[in-house]
């Protein structure tokens, strides 16, 4: 278990240290050389159209949250820590923001489609915030909108999973704005605190 933590937590970090050489000009600028830069045309590289189902089996896409911004984490209900950890963190730093968080639709994309249904997204979504959204979907569309957001995800053999598997994956938190633009990202080491003040600045800057 501490094993796996380590390894996700390395995870996080490239995760995170390749969106933001992919998000951030500057970044790109000091950690790529000359003659391997990435053309940008100034906007993030980050998600796009998704069609999924939540928590209480209702169909929805993107669009459906049109006008807020939506704070989305990718994981899934057996994961044993990362996830519940940064989806705690998630529901205090909405909680911290008071009516701010009105402009914002948390979400949870799980990346287990086989084991996580409406049903059991209900159940678990239960556990924090109470605005949080749990989506589901097939395999496929599970895997397309992870690579518009550019999730890791890989199933692994687990023989302590009663499902003999697991999901390794990365753990970030992705703001879009009410146009679904890309907009900050978080990974599941950022505080409750640092995670509400980059939120309180962002809603009221905008």
């Amino acid at each position: 278990m501490r094993l796996r933590a380590i390894v996700l937590a390395v995870l996080g970090l490239l995760a995170g240290m390749s969106a933001a050489i992919v998000i951030l000009p500057e970044a790109r600028r000091k950690l790529l050389p000359a003659g391997e830069r990435i053309a940008t045309i100034g906007k993030a590289q980050i998600g796009g159209p998704f069609s999924l189902v939540d928590h209480t089996g209702r169909a929805v896409t993107e669009q459906d949250f049109r006008g807020r911004y939506m704070l989305i984490y990718f994981g899934f209900t057996h994961c044993p820590d990362i996830c519940p950890t940064s989806l705690q963190v998630m529901s205090a730093a909405l909680d911290k923001i008071g009516p701010l968080a009105d402009r914002v639709a948390p979400l949870l994309i799980t990346l287990d489609a086989e084991r996580d249904t409406p049903a059991q997204l209900a159940l678990y979504v239960k556990s924090f915030h109470p605005r949080l959204v749990g989506l589901t979907g097939s395999a496929d569309q599970i895997a397309n909108v992870a690579k518009a957001y550019r999730v890791y995800f890989n199933k692994v053999k687990d023989e302590k999973s009663s499902a003999d598997f697991t999901i390794d994956h990365t753990s970030i938190l992705y703001l879009m704005d009410p146009n679904g633009e890309f907009a900050a990202h978080f990974t599941h080491a950022t505080s409750v605190d640092s995670m509400a003040d980059r939120l309180r600045k962002i809603l009221q800057e905008r």
